[in-house]
C-alpha cells in the first residue's frame, strides 16, 4: 500500500525512463513528479499515462512565470491533461493569473518561493534584496497566499514558518530539498531528511535521486515511506 505523503521525482531523461521507472515501482507510489528537464522529452503524454492508465496523482513541477495573460492561457492549457498539482513562481501576479487558468478544474496551483538550491550569495549574485533565505520565504509565500495560491513549496527549513502564517491554514505545503539518512546531498543546499520535514507540518515531500538511482528504486521508495511512519 502506497503512502501518498511520498512523492517521487521522474527527473529521468524521457517519458520512456520514467514509465519504466514507474511500473518497476508498482503499487509502493501513488504520487509523481515530472519536471520541466521531461517537457520536450514526453513528459506531458507521460503525465497523461500515469494519471488515466495507471491510476496515479501527478505534480507538474513547470515553475511557470511570465506576463498574466500568457500564465493563465498556459494554465488553462495544461489542466486538461488532469494534473492534479502545478507550480508557478509565486510572485502575486503570476500567481493571479494561474489562478484563473485554473479555475473550474481540479488542478491545484503551487506557489514556488525560493529554489532550495539557493542559499544567500545566489541571492545576492541574482541581485535579491538582503536578508536571511528563511525570511525571504515566509514574506514571499504569505504574497502568494494572498493572492489565492493553493499551497506552497519551500524547503523543509522553512516548513515550520509557513504552517504557522494563518494564510496558510488548509493550504498545501510540499517540500522537496529532501534527503534520507546516508544519502548525498547532490546540488540541494536546504535538505532535511522525509521524517523532519513531515513532523515540521509538509504534507508532501518529494523525493528523486536516491529513489530513481537506487538498485532497487521499488525498496528504496518502501524504506521511505515507512519511515514517515511512528514506530
Amino acid at each position: 500500500m502506497s503512502d501518498d505523503r511520498l512523492i517521487v521525482a521522474l527527473d529521468v531523461p524521457n517519458a520512456l525512463a520514467g514509465l519504466k521507472l514507474a511500473e518497476t515501482i508498482g503499487d509502493a507510489v501513488s504520487f509523481y513528479k515530472i519536471g520541466l528537464g521531461m517537457l520536450t522529452t514526453g513528459g506531458l503524454a507521460l503525465a497523461n499515462e500515469l494519471k488515466q492508465d495507471h491510476g496515479k496523482r501527478i505534480f507538474l513541477d513547470m515553475k511557470l512565470f511570465d506576463i498574466p495573460a500568457t500564465i493563465e492561457a498556459a494554465v488553462r492549457g495544461l489542466t486538461q491533461f488532469d494534473i492534479d498539482v502545478l507550480t508557478v513562481h509565486g510572485d502575486p501576479h503570476v500567481v493571479r493569473a494561474a489562478m484563473e487558468g485554473a479555475a473550474g478544474s481540479g488542478t491545484r496551483i503551487m506557489a514556488v518561493t525560493i529554489l532550495t538550491s539557493l542559499d544567500r550569495k545566489d541571492l545576492d549574485d541574482n541581485l535579491m534584496i538582503p536578508g536571511d533565505v528563511a525570511d525571504l520565504v515566509v514574506e514571499r509565500a504569505a504574497r502568494a497566499l494572498d493572492a489565492g495560491a493553493d499551497g506552497l513549496i519551500a524547503s523543509p527549513h522553512e516548513v515550520a514558518a509557513l504552517r504557522a502564517l494563518p494564510q496558510a491554514k488548509g493550504k498545501l505545503l510540499i517540500t522537496p530539498g529532501i534527503r534520507p539518512e546516508g544519502s548525498e546531498a547532490g546540488d540541494q543546499k536546504r535538505i532535511a531528511t522525509p521524517a523532519a520535514a513531515i513532523a515540521a507540518g509538509a504534507d508532501h515531500i518529494v523525493v528523486g535521486r536516491p529513489v530513481w538511482q537506487s538498485p532497487d528504486p521499488r525498496a528504496a521508495a518502501q524504506a521511505i515511506t515507512a519511515g514517515l511512519h511512528p514506530a
